[in-house]
């Protein structure tokens, strides 16, 4: 399904760009922003490994023409997958990641998100009736969720996030990933029973 969202840069109004373009140019600016390579040392991830590609998705999360982009591919998946209620993931990676989902969501959608704590607070949500440690909307149970995520190794740590929302009741149909590292991730979900979607993987990155 090609969504078409129309995007501005300075006082202009851009063209309106089609997925094809929106992930063309997200990996060109993934290239420009976030990625390291180094052929003589390896970079020690989060997950412990270690590697000679490093990815900083915040810079690229925080770059006007990049949200745009990421918000259309985001939206391209979610219509997708379909009745999606709630986005939302492990801080930091997913609390830019979800501003820019809701926000390319639009006046009219009903399409929620939330963030959940590494460090959960001793209290929960005041207003939301949320549990500690999950912010943002109201999550009730049998709500769809997709997890987002900023750079997928072994889905490790979202797969973390997927447990707090399956003890509430929520009903996660997929994950979303700026991207893939190709480490294992898509296979740790698979044994979850849930899709990781990349919108790049590291083998695009590398052309």
């Amino acid at each position: 399904m090609a969504l078409r969202f129309r995007g501005i840069t300075g006082d202009h109004m851009r063209e309106s760009t089609d997925v094809a373009m929106a992930k063309e140019k997200l990996i060109e600016k993934i290239r420009e922003l976030a990625w390291l390579r180094s052929d003589h040392e390896e970079f020690t991830l989060a997950s412990g490994r270690k590697s000679r590609h490093f990815f900083d998705m915040k810079p690229v999360m925080m770059e006007p023409e990049c949200a745009h982009c990421l918000g259309v591919l985001i939206h391209d998946e979610l219509a997708t997958i379909g009745n999606i209620d709630t986005v939302g993931g492990l801080e930091l990676g997913a609390v830019p990641l979800t501003g820019i989902a809701i926000a390319k969501a639009g006046v009219g959608s009903t399409l929620r998100g939330f963030i959940i704590r590494k460090e959960p607070k001793g209290r929960g949500g005041r207003k939301t009736g949320n549990p500690p440690g999950i912010e943002g909307s109201t999550l009730s149970s049998g709500d769809r969720c997709v997890i987002l995520e900023d750079v997928t190794t072994t889905g490790g740590s979202a797969l973390k996030a997927v447990e707090r929302l399956i003890d509430m009741g929520c009903d996660v149909v997929a994950c979303i990933t700026i991207l893939d590292r190709q480490e294992g991730g898509v296979e740790a979900f698979a044994n979850a029973n849930i899709p990781l979607i990349p919108l790049t993987t590291l083998s695009d990155i590398e052309g």
